[in-house]
């Protein structure tokens, strides 16, 4: 009994000691992890080869777990972007990206949620290394559109920053962003955009109407390679170009559940949702069709995202699957953070991150 006491004892005084310096050891501790950050690239702890990583899972409603469509794909040690949905940058930078060195941001196409980050995406880019270019945005016709856009609406901080910061930090010569546009490719063609280094990547159409053009994107980097679909009904494009590809990131979004929400709305005379969530069916893929794609392509691995409606609680991801895991059992339902390594010289698939 005495024993014991004496340890409760040394354990409420050890208590006290560390209570009483804890902003001394807060501080030591924000120190070394100030550090680790300042310096965090995570590119560079990469093997050669073909890695992707999701900084936005989500579709445009809001989610704890899926922000806005973002994709980071690294090639060796080249950085892009496909699509540039809310808080992907910010996931990035999370994920120990270093935001300077994004090569260039490649759109899908223009619904909001998939470039209202965009302008925060330019900025960052330019602020966090200095860059003396603009950041290039590739995209089908519209693509010119968007971008003077958001370099209209940050002019103004443009001038602030370069003011406050100077060209160490802002040179005007790098704000903003500079568009690609390239033509939308007919059905069965691809249209190449970057061939160089051993990297393609290529476009290809999609079916998003009535949103057109809409495209996706296919890279291929020393013998691997990887399909990123946009937001698109299940289409014979998708599987003729996927065929044999390492890894299908394919959207996703499960009519069971936007029934049963269109049901709830209609329940409680919500008619605005009642007419989103019936409309929204008609232009997308169903887990149970992307799967049917990734087993027709004999892909490598499935990775869901545009995760529609958002997976807010236990046992919903079954409901959203709804049998698609029988049909392609090689998986996963994307979250942020969630990421893929594709060595070159390999044929490994190897999950490196489930989330942030």
């Amino acid at each position: 009994m005495k024993k014991s006491l004496i340890i409760l004892v040394v354990i409420a005084l050890v208590g006290v000691v560390i209570y009483s310096q804890r902003a001394s050891i807060a501080e030591r501790v924000m120190a070394k992890g100030l550090q680790a950050r300042m310096g965090a690239d995570a590119v560079a702890g990469l093997e050669d080869g073909l890695h992707l990583a999701l900084c936005g899972a989500g579709g445009p409603m809001p989610a704890p777990h899926a922000s806005g469509p973002c994709v980071a794909v690294v090639a060796g040690k080249r950085l892009f972007v496909v699509d540039a949905g809310t808080d992907g940058v910010r996931n990035l930078g999370r994920m120990g990206y270093a935001l300077g060195n994004i090569e260039a941001v490649f759109l899908t196409h223009f619904h909001s949620d998939h470039i209202d980050g965009l302008g925060e995406m330019a900025t960052l880019r330019w602020v966090s290394a200095g860059n003396t270019a603009p950041l290039p945005v590739y995209g089908p016709q519209g693509v010119q559109s968007v971008t003077d856009g958001f370099n209209t609406s940050y002019a103004q901080d443009e001038v602030y920053r370069h003011d406050h910061h100077g060209d160490t930090v802002a040179p005007r010569s790098g704000a903003g962003m500079e568009a690609r546009p390239f033509p939308a490719p007919p059905l069965g063609e691809l249209e190449t955009l970057i061939d160089e280094g051993g990297l393609k990547i290529e476009a290809l159409l999609v079916d998003h109407a009535p949103i057109k053009p809409a495209v996706g994107y296919r890279f291929t980097y020393k013998g691997r390679s990887l399909l990123i679909t946009g937001d698109t009904v299940k289409l014979p494009n998708i599987e003729k170009f996927s065929q044999g590809v390492d890894l299908l990131v394919h959207e996703a979004l499960a009519p069971n559940l936007l029934i049963m929400m269109n049901e709830a709305a209609t329940a409680v005379g919500n008619k605005v949702m009642a007419k989103v969530t019936h409309d929204v069916l008609d232009y997308h893929t169903s887990p149970v069709e992307a799967a049917e794609t990734a087993r027709d392509a004999d892909v490598g691995h499935l990775l869901y995202y545009h995760i529609v409606p958002p997976l807010v609680f236990p046992g919903q991801e079954a409901l959203f699957l709804d049998g698609a895991e029988d049909i392609f059992a090689e998986y996963t339902v994307g979250r942020d953070g969630t990421a893929f390594s594709l060595p070159a010289g390999s044929k490994e698939i190897i999950r490196t991150a489930d989330g942030l």
